[in-house]
């Protein structure tokens, strides 16, 4: 290996915090089955970057090797009064939440999208005959731009959560960040949103495309051990995995971790390859605001800090403003 890659430093020549640890064995991806005894461990198919699902006689989701299980904990650590605190807090979070609408987009294609009324456009799939036949019978002089029309548009983002509960992150951290998790995907409700959780490792925790729970999703959050170390890379790569099929002006991931990147490769490299991406960095303990800042920069996004849970309506609110 070269002495400039042993370095591991940023863009602006800073090494990272803490020097990453290189892995000898590729990271364990998991996936949420439903199960609610754990999460199962994807097998090689994926890990190699390829659909689950590709072997012979395997299910959605699924491949036809042996899976491994990651055990999950008590519900929180705490108990119920602590899971209570969380939920209280991720009301209070999207309450506070202003995530305007993405605008809407005309589609090439015909057949995709929600059918929507429309004025009158060159090119629109249809015509509104009832609300024309309305507009004549006020104007018989009516214009052609007077037509109603109805086509087919866009206006759902694809949204990838990415959530650090390494070792760094327990404590009033995680509870934190699974509050963040419960207030945004109340708040995106009508849009696709996966999560994904993350460490030396990562799990799926709901994919894009699978309907949302933000009450499931918390509890799910709360039930992993925050333990390991930070491996940012390998959580961004699976983020880009979610999205590989979405095009790239609906497309964003949100990373919400202390960005002490500390195993694994660059992980600007990864955050290169995304439509964009966001960074809610926790600076209220150990933290990397300079890493934190050169993600962003790699994925054409915002770093903003956050220091508890009362920083992360107005910190998300101006990720999706922008």
């Amino acid at each position: 290996m070269h002495r400039r890659a042993q370095r591991h430093s940023t863009g602006r020549g800073k090494p990272f915090r803490r020097k990453p640890k290189q892995l000898s064995t590729a990271p364990t991806l998991y996936e949420n089955r439903g199960s609610g005894q754990g999460l199962a461990m994807v097998g090689g198919p994926h890990r190699q970057g390829r659909s689950p699902g590709t072997g012979p006689g395997a299910g959605p989701g699924m491949t036809d090797e042996p899976a491994e299980v990651l055990t999950l904990g008590e519900l929180d650590a705490s108990g119920p009064a602590g899971n209570a605190e969380v939920r209280r807090r991720a009301r209070e979070i999207a309450a506070r939440l202003s995530v305007p609408r993405p605008r809407h987009r005309r589609l090439p294609r015909r057949g995709v999208g929600r059918l929507r009324t429309l004025p009158y456009q060159d090119g629109a799939e249809e015509l509104d005959l009832d609300r024309t036949v309305e507009v004549l019978a006020e104007d018989p002089l009516a214009r052609s731009t007077d037509l109603v029309m109805r086509d087919r548009i866009r206006d759902r983002r694809k949204v990838v959560l990415v959530v650090d509960i390494s070792g760094s992150m327990r404590g009033e951290r995680i509870r934190t960040a699974a509050a963040a998790v419960g207030a945004v995907a109340g708040e995106l409700g009508h849009d696709d949103l996966a999560v994904v959780a993350f460490w030396s490792e990562a799990a799926v925790l709901s994919a894009l495309g699978e309907p949302v729970s933000p009450a499931r999703l918390v509890d799910l959050l709360l039930r992993i051990p925050s333990e390991g170390l930070t491996n940012v890379g390998f959580a961004l790569e699976v983020a880009a995995r979610q999205l590989r099929d979405v095009p790239a002006d609906e497309g964003r991931v949100l990373l919400l971790s202390d960005c002490v990147h500390n195993a694994g490769p660059d992980p600007r490299t990864a955050a290169s390859r995304l439509p964009r991406l966001d960074v809610l960095a926790d600076i209220s303990g150990e933290h990397d605001l300079l890493t934190a800042r050169d993600l962003a920069h790699a994925g054409r996004g915002l770093a903003l800090p956050i220091r508890g849970h009362r920083d992360v309506a107005a910190a998300i609110s101006r990720a999706f403003g922008a």
